[in-house]
């Protein structure tokens, strides 16, 4: 085991050339980032998903009933034993062989099946009110840690000139602000991590997984290396946009259209803005290439800018979600669909044939709302829900 952590700390890998671990140890003359201190992240980020539960209910519930968000899920699949049988015991996607099957025995056609299908698969996703209650608390954490990181960049040097970043590095001392900053993203991160498992599910878990494991490697490498002058830049930029999404959410499911369209539109110009224009220019631009000029390449400078480019080829895949959705409000005037919705839905024609015993307003979706005008639809499920 000591031979395994000797090899995972090696200075040769984390630190420039003639830096060791004990040039870096605390002293009463400065305070430098320690590994150890990111243990601090795993229960402070129970904490966060506790004051989570607690603000869900308490905060978010009570506003979203005053908005007359009710606690209705998707419409549900009329009662069918047979149907539910195979359901719950076998599979909840039938292949075409199966359906053939169940069209015989219960004289129904096959597109009905499907539909009983998709609806009872749609029974098990979460309310409006569930979706509001947690777009409500990302709301408040990113306006607040957006808040709060720029109010603290405001006072650094490096926020108006990205080379002192790099300068005296990685002598650079850590500051209680900076500390907390870095430890309140990473534990955010690490309980989204976590509860991801238990929020909703969309076509772009594996992506948004993906995105979290790079952010928490990115935080995590940047503090140990003391990488966290640009880390404040990096995660400060990120969660500019994010407060936008979410209440553009919010003004959905509370059936504001035209607000949510306004701010649907501020969330896609400040994401593209900061993500595919701020975001290489600057912060890569000082990662890459200034850094290369004052301090020089070493083997975890090169990991930590492999994630940053990871992070920006993640963004380049939402800002393809975003554009394509402003493409599609723009030349139909509506859009009626999420491309990573987690409600299933189905076409006017499908829904022209359900049996008589089933009737179907083919004006309305499945998640209950009316697709008429803007990006109604698409933020049930929001093209990027957690991005950063």
């Amino acid at each position: 085991m000591a031979g395994i952590l000797a090899w995972f700390w090696n200075e040769r890998f984390w630190l420039p050339h003639n830096v060791t671990w004990a040039d870096l140890k605390n002293t009463e003359e400065a305070t430098f980032p320690q590994a150890e201190d990111l243990y601090l992240a795993f229960p402070l980020a129970f904490f966060i998903f506790m004051v989570r539960l607690v603000f869900e209910r308490f905060i978010a519930k009570p506003c979203a009933l005053g908005l007359n968000i009710q606690a209705n899920g998707p419409q549900k699949a009329q009662p069918n034993a047979i149907l539910e049988k195979v359901f719950t015991a076998i599979t909840k996607h039938p292949d075409e062989k199966r359906l053939e099957g169940l069209s015989k025995q219960l004289d129904w056609d096959v597109r009905s099946i499907q539909r009983w299908f998709r609806q009872r698969r749609n029974q098990e996703k979460p309310s409006t009110l569930t979706r509001f209650c947690e777009s409500m608390w990302r709301f408040t954490f990113y306006l607040y840690v957006f808040t709060y990181g720029v109010r603290f960049l405001k006072k650094t040097p490096w926020l108006w000139n990205t080379k002192q970043c790099w300068y005296n590095y990685p002598y650079q001392p850590l500051t209680p602000d900076l500390h907390y900053y870095y430890i309140l993203e990473l534990s955010f991160y690490w309980s989204l991590m976590f509860s991801q498992f238990t929020d909703i599910k969309r076509k772009d878990f594996v992506v948004m997984f993906l995105h979290h494991l790079a952010t928490i490697s990115l935080i995590t490498f940047s503090y140990v290396n003391n990488m966290a002058r640009v880390g404040t830049l990096v995660m400060c930029l990120h969660d500019a946009a994010d407060a936008l999404l979410e209440a553009a959410k919010m003004a959905n499911y509370a059936k504001f259209q035209k607000l949510c369209d306004l701010l649907f539109v501020m969330f896609a110009i400040v994401f593209i803005t900061t993500r595919l224009g701020i975001f290489p220019l600057w912060v890569l631009n000082t990662t890459l290439f200034e850094s290369w000029e004052i301090v020089g390449p070493y083997p975890s400078w090169w990991v930590f800018n492999l994630l940053l480019l990871l992070i920006q080829a993640l963004n380049c895949f939402w800002s393809y979600l975003i554009i394509k959705i402003a493409c599609k409000a723009i030349s139909k005037g509506k859009v009626s669909k999420d491309d990573r919705s987690d409600i299933e839905s189905s076409s006017d024609e499908e829904d022209s044939v359900l049996p008589a015993k089933n009737p179907h307003n083919p004006t309305t979706n499945t998640n209950g709302t009316s697709g008429t005008s803007g990006t109604n639809g698409y933020l049930t499920g929001g093209p990027c829900a957690e991005e950063h």
